[in-house]
């Protein structure tokens, strides 16, 4: 039974795998399940028996993105005892140098912020884009009410202002390596990058 399972997942994981190659190539719009099955080397009953439909790989690929990233950011929280900034900006760092590291996950990133297009059937997947959105700016900002708190953040900056600002900052840092991967280090980078953007409320 565990082996049965494992290779479920594995033929789950080879499918979302596959299912990047062939929306990034194709679009999504155009994709379809037989294109995924063979890119995957599976049967198309072996991935309906993963997912209902297209639109469903889709919203797998999307919460694999995001759902780790909010989970990381809530732990990160409870499980600071430190400058809440401090952890902030270094769990900041760790994730966008992940970029660097981990091809799967350039893969799909590219994919949702420059392949894709929010409409049809994919328009489902942008309400919950936004409301993951919602809820990892909810986790940033307690890291700024908690450093409020402790006195190592001035009371009289937003919380959410600031969590506005560093999410633009993440994903333009994000999109400017996307999309000229070859123009700088981003392990190099990072740190500089954040020291500046976490200097004026040290």
């Amino acid at each position: 039974m565990r082996r049965t399972k494992e290779e479920a997942e594995q033929t789950r994981n080879a499918i979302l795998e596959a299912a990047v190659d062939v929306f990034t190539e194709k679009g999504v719009a155009r994709a379809t399940l037989e294109q995924i099955a063979k890119a995957a080397n599976v049967t198309r009953g072996a991935v309906y028996w993963h997912f209902k439909n297209k639109t469903d790989i889709f919203m797998a690929l999307h919460d694999e993105l995001h759902r780790p990233f909010i989970q990381d950011l809530v732990d990160g929280l409870e499980n600071t005892d430190d400058d809440p900034l401090e952890s902030l900006k270094s769990y900041c760092i760790e994730m966008v140098t992940r970029l660097e590291d981990d091809l799967y996950l350039r893969r799909v990133l590219s994919l949702f912020l420059l392949k894709c297009d929010y409409t049809g059937s994919l328009q489902v997947c942008q309400e919950r884009t936004i409301d993951a959105r919602q809820e990892k700016s909810e986790a940033l900002s307690k890291f700024f009410e908690k450093a409020q708190s402790r006195g190592t953040l001035s009371t009289d900056l937003d919380p959410k202002t600031l969590t506005l600002a560093l999410s633009c900052f993440i994903r333009g840092i994000a999109m400017e390596y996307l999309e000229n991967p070859d123009s700088f280090s981003i392990r190099e980078e990072a740190p500089k990058l954040f020291n500046v953007f976490f200097r004026k409320w040290n």
